[in-house]
Order: C-alpha cells, then sequence, then structure tokens
C-alpha cells in the first residue's frame, strides 16, 4: 500500500509540474501578460525558465523515493547502455547547437528591451525553423535524445523509472502545444514539414503527423 501511494504521489507532482509547465508556455497567457505588462513581457522568458527549473527542483526533492531496484545491469550490459548514452548525449548537444539558445533563455529578448530596439511583439522568443542536421529525420530531436538520454541506465528504481514516465509523456504533449504555435506563426511551410518528417521518433508513419 505504501509503495502504491508512493507511485500515486509521484505521478501527481510531476503531472502538475508538466500540465503547469505547458500552461505557462502558451500563447494565451503571453497575449493576456501583454496586455497587463507591456514591454516587461521581455522578461517573461528568462523568469519562466528560471522559475521552472527551481519548482522542478523542489518537486524532485519533495517526491517519496521508494527503495525499490527495477533491474541493475552486469557487465558487459552496463557499458554498453554507459556508450549509447554517451551517444545520445552528443546526439543531443548537436541538436541544441542548432538552436538559438540566447533566444530559448530569454537573454535576447532583455537585450532588445535595454537597447529598445523592439517592438511589443518581437520581445517575446523570435522563432526560428531549422531544417539541417537532426530536424530532417525528428521535428523534434532535442527530445529524441533527451528521452535516450535519460533512459538509457545501467541500473533503473522505481522513482527514476515513473520520473522518466512522466517526462516522457510530458515531452510528447508538449510537441503538440508547441507545434500550434509553429503552425500559426509559419503556416503552411511548418505544415508541408510536418508531412515529411516525423514528429519525435525518426520512423514514418503513414497519415501521422
Amino acid at each position: 500500500m505504501s509503495l502504491l501511494l508512493d507511485v500515486s504521489v509521484i505521478l501527481i507532482l510531476f503531472s502538475l509540474f508538466a500540465i503547469s509547465h505547458s500552461i505557462l508556455a502558451s500563447s494565451k497567457i503571453k497575449r493576456n501578460l501583454v496586455e497587463s505588462i507591456g514591454e516587461k513581457i521581455a522578461f517573461y522568458r528568462l523568469f519562466y525558465n528560471l522559475s521552472s527549473l527551481l519548482i522542478f527542483l523542489f518537486i524532485y526533492e519533495l517526491s517519496p523515493k521508494p527503495d525499490f531496484l527495477i533491474y541493475d545491469l552486469k557487465f558487459p550490459f552496463d557499458i554498453i547502455i554507459f556508450v549509447l548514452q554517451i551517444i545520445a548525449a552528443i546526439g543531443f548537444l548537436w541538436a541544441v547547437s542548432l538552436i538559438n539558445l540566447r533566444e530559448f533563455l530569454g537573454i535576447s529578448q532583455i537585450q532588445r528591451y535595454l537597447k529598445h530596439e523592439y517592438k511589443i511583439a518581437e520581445l517575446d522568443e523570435h522563432m526560428e525553423l531549422v531544417f539541417k542536421g537532426p530536424f530532417k529525420y525528428s521535428r523534434h530531436p532535442v527530445y529524441l535524445f533527451s528521452i535516450l538520454f535519460l533512459g538509457l541506465r545501467p541500473t533503473m528504481d522505481l522513482f527514476y523509472f515513473i520520473f522518466y514516465l512522466v517526462i516522457v509523456l510530458y515531452f510528447i504533449i508538449g510537441s503538440y502545444f508547441e507545434e500550434r504555435k509553429l503552425v500559426e506563426r509559419f503556416g503552411q511551410i511548418y505544415i508541408d514539414y510536418q508531412k515529411e518528417v516525423p514528429r519525435i521518433i525518426p520512423i514514418k508513419f503513414r497519415n501521422r503527423v
């Protein structure tokens, strides 16, 4: 009974984080904030990232961590998994290198605000489409390599397994919300991209986006 309760609490805590994180990133919330705080929206992206990190760490510490081991790989399988994890990390860095991190983190928005080089609509993140590198095979390679990196573990306990499942679900659901904004911003260009490139897993399924 105690183990079931622990699992339920972990699921609830991380699910609440994932839901709130997606809602706060929505275009509707940002439009309402612009009406309320105007040009100070330039600071929202950085605030959003920092607050999300702190809330995540708080939830991580708050969550129960049941002492239940699912598996512990022995040699040489642990080495094989470790090598695959390193490859996933390299893939992650490859994908991230093609993204404008200053925009993603919220630094560029603040710089534009301080230099007075903006219209209010430009104080949000500038979305840029990337079609090269891993983006030729997956529309969300950062999610793909994150899922692989986090999942390739030589040792897996129950807490981490539940945490991992929630993160994967968050990536999948989050990608849908993210793509709605991209379609709104780029229209047919992104719709055509959706038709040609799989969402996360680089395997094409007929009539799926």
